[in-house]
């Protein structure tokens, strides 16, 4: 979960690869996962696609006790907005969801009107930003 993620867990990150245009994503799903290497794309075990990941600076230490390195993976599942606009995150986002327009390496991310499915702010308005409801 988003609020989950420490600064400190991500104060490693050298950039963050996105394997889709975000600017077509109300919201993605984070999580820290255990992965065997600093770099590269990871393996994915979720229902679902993985979207994006973070790649880890050669500062970033491995786990002593699993000789892993904790990532962040950006993640949709069937059921989210972007397949189903209608579905159950119609007007809402799941708990581990943030806005992929807020994140960048070392930067948590946040939910945002955008992401919780409306009603879109006034300064959204104002730049002619429109949500799909």
């Amino acid at each position: 979960m988003s609020s989950l993620i420490s600064e400190d867990e991500i104060s490693r990150e050298a950039d963050i690869v996105w394997l889709e245009d975000i600017q077509h994503l109300d919201y993605v799903r984070q999580s820290l996962d255990r992965l065997p290497t600093r770099k590269g794309k990871p393996a994915y075990h979720r229902d679902g696609r993985m979207v994006g990941y973070a790649l880890l600076g050669p500062d970033a230490k491995a786990s002593r006790a699993s000789g892993t390195f904790r990532r962040r993976v950006f993640w949709l599942l069937p059921h989210d907005r972007d397949s189903q606009p209608d579905g159950l995150y119609a007007k809402s986002a799941p708990a581990e969801a943030v806005d992929p327009r807020t994140l960048g390496p070392c930067v948590k991310g946040y939910k945002t009107e955008r992401s919780e499915g409306g009603p879109p702010s006034r300064a959204m308005q104002e730049l002619g930003i429109t949500l799909p409801l």
